[in-house]
């Protein structure tokens, strides 16, 4: 069979979970699992991946000096900073930003470590369940769990991570399909609109206004243009969002469009910024249904099976952005210039 890599251990960095392996027998053992990839396979070789563990910065730096040059293809860290499954507060961590932004450190330190080492080992997220034990029923299964996960598929992007593993596909109270029916979740969908929205290069983002609007902006995957992803974790606020070469602005007042789009380049008055919008919100606005809405339809396999088409709104460039209260919004803006894009 063909595999796409090999990962050294599980949960032994650190402080480990249970037991624990130094970083510099680690390091020694992923040297030797190098050496018998090497031996077994001619050609294309399956990555080494390590140490597919939680983030320890001491121990991850000393990993990645005693594994260079190439020794180490991936260097993989879980993500489970929500706690345990049981926790009955699990939605206010979910919609509180600062929260949230406690793993910008763990995102940024990789980074800093493997641009600091000069090696040529990518970082992945090798699983994040957000919530170890399994998750919880109709929190990690339900709409409110897209705030935590596209969060962190926007986040994670920023700071260099090229892969993503979730826990899980099916299993547990985390999958991305029902455990029983295998019907999506509502993350299935907010990973496929990611997959066919998002392109691979990353645009700094800057949002002026309330710090429960999350902003992460990509090249887009199919044309020139960019993808701003928009989440609201306000229950309250509705916000109309204009998007100019220095970033995206919350701006209060509609009427001053104008003033706005102007900063906008190449934007004519009839605006060559049309776009596509896809609004995603939960059914019923019950933030831990397990059914999502994509521009006000339920979202729902056929009877064969078949995932539904995932139809965006047409929106001309002069309007800005609407982002519900609760919702989240991924906006292909096509005919945007942005270099990095070109």
């Amino acid at each position: 069979g063909i595999y796409r890599g090999f990962i050294a251990g599980n949960e032994l960095s650190g402080s480990g979970v249970g037991t624990r392996v130094g970083a510099d027998q680690y390091a020694a053992d992923v040297i030797n699992l190098n050496q018998v990839v090497d031996k077994a396979y001619q050609g294309s070789k399956p990555l080494v991946i390590a140490p597919g563990g939680f983030f320890d910065a001491g121990w991850f730096t000393e990993l990645v000096a005693k594994t260079k040059p190439n020794q180490m293809d991936v260097i993989t860290h879980h993500i489970y900073n929500l706690g345990p499954g049981v926790d009955t507060h699990l939605v206010e961590k979910i919609l509180n930003p600062s929260y949230l932004d406690n793993m910008v450190s763990t995102f940024s330190n990789l980074q800093g470590i493997l641009k600091s080492a000069g090696t040529s080992t990518t970082a992945w997220v090798g699983e994040a369940g957000g919530a170890y034990n399994s998750g919880h029923h109709l929190v990690t299964d339900a709409f409110v769990f897209s705030f935590w996960y596209l969060d962190q598929l926007g986040m994670s992007a920023k700071y260099d991570t090229k892969s993503y593993c979730r826990q899980t596909l099916v299993g547990g109270n985390y999958g991305l399909l029902n455990t029983t029916t295998f019907e999506p979740n509502p993350d299935y969908y907010s990973a496929l609109l990611w997959h066919r929205l998002m392109g691979t290069k990353v645009l700094s983002t800057t949002f002026n206004g309330t710090n429960k609007i999350r902003a992460y902006t990509h090249c887009a995957k199919d044309s020139q243009g960019i993808t701003l992803l928009l989440i609201n974790l306000s229950g309250n606020n509705t916000n109309h969002i204009y998007v100019t070469s220095e970033g995206a602005q919350e701006v209060t007042h509609p009427h001053v469009a104008k003033e706005h789009t102007r900063s906008i380049p190449k934007l004519g008055e009839t605006a060559g910024l049309a776009r596509q919008e896809y609004h995603l919100t939960a059914k019923d606005g019950n933030l831990q249904s397990q059914h999502m809405l994509l521009n006000g339809n339920v979202l729902a396999t056929g009877a064969n099976g078949a995932i539904p088409k995932l139809e965006p709104v047409q929106v001309e460039g002069t309007e800005p952005i609407t982002v519900a209260p609760y919702s989240i919004v991924f906006a292909h803006i096509p005919g945007f210039y942005a270099p990095a894009c070109r």
